[in-house]
């Protein structure tokens, strides 16, 4: 490794929050393959396999530090969650935010492509980041380090929100596992304008997965939303002994 990579290597390092033993790995995580097929630089690696490798220290480190925060929560609702995070366009944030972007090495043909703003590489960059700390110095330097990085997003409330949200939910679950949005029709209302009744369906495909009713269209969907999740057994636990006031709304109706 030349001096001047080598020096802005290491001022890349203050941004990450983290010193690497053997600046090597750091070299190899932003090494793209395209840089070594059409430069003669037999000695490089690519980041291939740091990239496999910190696909599951990441998924490892995020699935703890959701369980440290929310510890009563559903398997099914900790996957979702943690898809929410380690999503590709999360991760592509997460390298521009670290400005990976300025010290990725491409091939001509990926550069005159617009590689460094592709959302593929940037976040395969950063998962060869973590596997690149992990083999330098280990699982919990690497959980401290993506601990960091991630703050901003596990302290804010939206994970928090998410439990409460049955409808985004049901989104990230219909999505990951059936490649489709869920579908909301209002089904019926009923009652004087100051007390309207509102029943929603929600569909997966071509089937009914869910119905409820509220007090507005939202808060119907809502409820549609969370009979669906009930029926794949993926409400958070806080949730699953809840009220049964909107249940109790269509019990009177019938």
């Amino acid at each position: 490794m030349d001096e001047e990579r080598l020096a802005t290597l290491k001022a890349l390092e203050n941004r990450l929050g983290y010193r690497f033993k053997e600046i090597k790995w750091l070299d190899q995580a932003l090494t793209h393959k395209s840089f070594i097929y059409e430069t003669n630089h037999p000695e490089k690696v690519a980041n291939e396999v740091l990239e496999f490798l910190g696909d599951s220290v990441l998924n490892l480190a995020v699935s703890y530090l959701l369980l440290l925060k929310s510890p009563d929560a559903q398997e099914g609702t900790l996957s979702m969650l943690r898809s929410q995070l380690v999503k590709r366009s999360s991760l592509a944030s997460l390298s521009k935010e670290l400005q990976l972007e300025g010290y990725l090495r491409l091939g001509k043909s990926q550069q005159l492509n617009g590689g460094t703003q592709k959302s593929s590489i940037l976040a395969n960059t950063y998962e060869a980041l973590v596997g690149a700390i992990f083999m330098d110095s280990g699982f919990n330097p690497a959980l401290d380090v993506i601990k960091e990085h991630f703050e901003a997003y596990l302290q804010t409330n939206t994970s928090s929100e998410l439990f409460n949200d049955f409808k985004s939910l049901l989104q990230i679950y219909s999505q990951q596992f059936h490649g489709v949005s869920p579908q909301y029709r209002v089904m019926d209302e009923s009652g004087p304008d100051h007390d309207k009744r509102f029943q929603a369906s929600v569909s997966i495909g071509n089937n009914v997965k869910g119905v409820g009713w509220g007090k507005s269209k939202k808060e119907a969907e809502q409820e549609a939303a969370k009979k669906a999740l009930e029926e794949f057994n993926k409400v958070p636990n806080d949730k699953a002994q809840s009220s049964n006031e909107c249940q109790n709304d269509q019990n009177l109706k019938g």
